[in-house]
């Protein structure tokens, strides 16, 4: 594979820069993109890519520049999504929409492949194909798997996949990945109790679910150290708990727990959610409780190939990138890892600033600085596979 010439003109920079502030004050959160996506192909359409898919696994879009010659896919994925938070930035671009903000760099991530795209739009690539893909609902899990589900995406399918994204806590501009596993696994796990209500002067008349939700909430967290797992394999957080109503005069007949559920691997993630399953059987089973069991927000693990994370360090080694080693797995979760499942895919991290807010912070921001040196590094990685 060849270190060919970049075509990343740094004079768009600016204009980059204003297409991610504008994003910004436009937030919309998992599965409400439309407006975002029509901004988003309004800017493509500008660039004359070869292909524009719209409405791709819901909002998603996406560009094909094409060599027209025989040669390998590479796909470079953004997120078009927002979070359902309010952002308390004083900035002159901060959110417009209340309690919707990009408050995980998404914003800034989709500029960062307009970038690219800007760049292919000047030169194409000599071989092969590139395609941008600007991807819906990554922070609850459904897009990849939508658009990856979507009957236009055959064509599509790529045989590279690659995406980055922002680290706050890394120094600005610092670069990072981990060959193998990459980032962890992840789902939502909602137990519902019910029992009977009572009167709070006569609660032996009910049946209520108090106890066992004591015993969920104090031995759920313990669950992978039970199955000889550490924290950087596995880990239950609790995430909301409710025992009846708000009333002096009711004994509670009903009560919800709710946990994240996250493992390194997809087959150590199965394991730890039917554990968790099993638990809440066995516990409504001994209080003599009904029980509803449910999952949302699935996140499958990242797993980045040896071929494809080779590129990602040749374009850092180009770039002059500073580097980090990444010693262990990311506990955080992408839904970019099911590209893993179609392709040879990698995902990096870009240090967004030692003592920059953490992600989903409501006063964050992403730090625009990034948006030429990511476009720039998806290019070196787009050239060494298609040029």
């Amino acid at each position: 594979m060849s270190l060919a010439p970049i075509f990343y003109d740094d004079a768009r920079t600016p204009e980059l820069v204003a297409f991610r502030r504008e994003l910004h004050q436009m937030p919309e959160v998992s599965g409400d993109e439309a407006a975002t996506a029509l901004r988003v192909a309004e800017f493509l359409t500008s660039l004359h890519p070869d292909r524009l898919v719209t409405g791709l696994g819901g909002h998603g879009v996406a560009a094909v520049f094409d060599s027209g010659q025989p040669g390998p896919s590479a796909l470079f994925r953004c997120e078009l999504d927002a979070l359902p938070i309010r952002e308390i930035s004083t900035s002159a671009w901060r959110s417009q929409i209340d309690g919707k903000a990009h408050l995980c760099g998404h914003d800034g991530h989709t500029a960062i492949v307009a970038g690219l795209a800007t760049a292919l739009a000047g030169r194409r690539p000599a071989r092969g194909r590139v395609i941008v893909l600007f991807q819906p609902a990554e922070e609850t899990g459904a897009g990849a798997a939508a658009v990856i589900a979507d009957p236009n995406f055959t064509e599509l399918r790529p045989d590279y996949a690659f995406a980055l994204h922002n680290l706050p806590g890394l120094p600005l501009g610092v670069a990072g990945i981990r060959q193998g596993a990459s980032n962890f696994a992840s789902e939502g796990l909602r137990i519902r109790l019910e029992g009977k209500t009572a009167h709070a002067s006569q609660p032996e008349n009910g049946k209520s679910p108090a106890a066992a939700l004591c015993a969920l909430v104090s031995g759920l967290p313990g669950l992978p150290a039970e199955m000889g797992l550490d924290s950087n394999q596995s880990l239950v957080t609790l995430v909301h708990a409710r025992l009846g109503e708000a009333a002096f005069g009711i004994a509670p007949g009903e009560a919800d727990v709710w946990a994240t559920l996250r493992s390194v691997s997809d087959e150590l993630q199965s394991r730890l959610m039917q554990a968790a399953r099993d638990v809440a059987v066995e516990t409504a089973k001994s209080h003599g409780l009904a029980l509803d069991l449910g999952t949302e927000d699935r996140f499958a693990a990242c797993h980045n190939d040896p071929e494809a994370t080779a590129c990602v360090e040749r374009a850092f080694q180009a770039e002059g990138v500073p580097v980090v080693a990444i010693d262990q797995p990311f506990r955080w979760s992408e839904d970019f890892g099911l590209f893993g499942s179609v392709s040879k895919s990698a995902l990096f991290v870009l240090g967004a600033g030692v003592d920059t807010p953490r992600l989903h912070n409501p006063d964050y921001d992403f730090p625009d600085a990034l948006i030429p040196l990511g476009a720039r590094l998806f290019e070196r990685i787009a050239r060494q596979l298609c040029d």
